[in-house]
């Protein structure tokens, strides 16, 4: 279907990354407290100026005709994977449980699964992977975080529903909806500093990885979860695909971007509410890894 060289850069940069902030943390250069402050600053800014950066499309008629389906489709994956979080994990320790619901929610499709739809199906390809995308940052950052706060009493909603992400998304889906015109130094704004996004959040993760315990990638639950995440998961899509008799176009892309690994923000988020850091490294680097080989095969699949 597909060249995989894309793939194989995008994975490689990103391990790359990732090395740099193990050699960071190991060398004193990025201090335990210093995780805190970059996580802060991932999450309070970096992310937000992506999320509404990405929402910066022209949308016409046309193309809202031509990408119904896929919006319609991803957002039942995303209740479909929010339900499975809640129910596949029941049986896993109480301590990594939260952490593999919202990586089930929360996979790379915007880092590694845009660039990769580009290179397979072109300008086509970017502009269905932008609406499939829609839905997923909107669960993410609303069901998905409520993953990390609902068991934590001093949390109140109002506080879930005005974290910056999520008010991103809305800000995003404004501008994208009304297509209000957006400065240019405004927009360049937006675009320089989430453009930090991938590289920060990597070297963040690399610097939670060096404090890991590098057993925790042959555990029990970080192999399950890369189970789900790159084998169950995307095969559930592929067989309602097929059920709902869905073109190749769209169901290969929806397929493609379900199989891809569990997102940065997994162990971002986890470090700043206090849940298994060093486990949700774990599975986003054990499912980074095995992507290599589970999206390649997932594309001759769908040949």
């Amino acid at each position: 279907m597909a060249d995989t060289h894309v793939q194989i850069f995008l994975v490689t940069k990103l391990f790359l990354l990732m090395g740099i902030g193990v050699l960071l943390r190991r060398r004193g250069v990025i201090p335990e407290g210093g995780q805190k402050l970059l996580t802060d600053l991932v999450i309070d800014l970096i992310l937000p100026c992506s999320i509404i950066s990405s929402f910066l499309m022209e949308v016409t008629e046309e193309r809202i005709r031509q990408t119904a389906v896929i919006f319609f489709l991803s957002l039942g994956i995303q209740a479909a994977s929010y339900l499975l979080g809640l129910i596949a994990y029941r049986k896993c320790e109480p301590a990594h449980r939260t952490v593999m619901q919202y990586g089930t929610v929360c996979s790379n499709s915007g880092i590694i699964g845009t660039p990769i739809e580009e290179g397979i199906l072109g300008a086509e390809g970017t502009l269905l992977a932008a609406v499939f995308l829609i839905p997923l940052r909107v669960v993410m950052w609303t069901l998905g975080i409520s993953f990390f706060t609902r068991d934590m009493g001093k949390v109140p909603l109002k506080k879930i529903v005005t974290h910056p992400c999520i008010a991103a998304v809305l800000i995003g889906l404004f501008l994208m909806l009304t297509q209000a015109s957006v400065p240019s130094l405004a927009e360049d704004c937006l675009e320089t500093i989430g453009g930090c996004n991938t590289a920060l959040s990597m070297i963040l993760v690399g610097s939670i990885v060096a404090d890991m315990d590098i057993r925790l990638l042959i555990r029990r639950d970080t192999l399950y979860f890369a189970a789900i995440r790159l084998v169950f998961l995307p095969l559930l899509v592929f067989l309602a695909c097929e059920a709902l008799a869905i073109g190749p176009l769209v169901r290969n892309l929806s397929v493609i971007l379900t199989a891809m690994p569990a997102g940065a923000t997994t162990a971002i988020l986890a470090l700043k509410y206090n849940a298994d850091a060093a486990f949700a490294s774990a599975c986003t680097a054990l499912t980074t890894v095995l992507s290599l080989a589970a999206v390649p095969v997932w594309c001759m699949f769908l040949q």
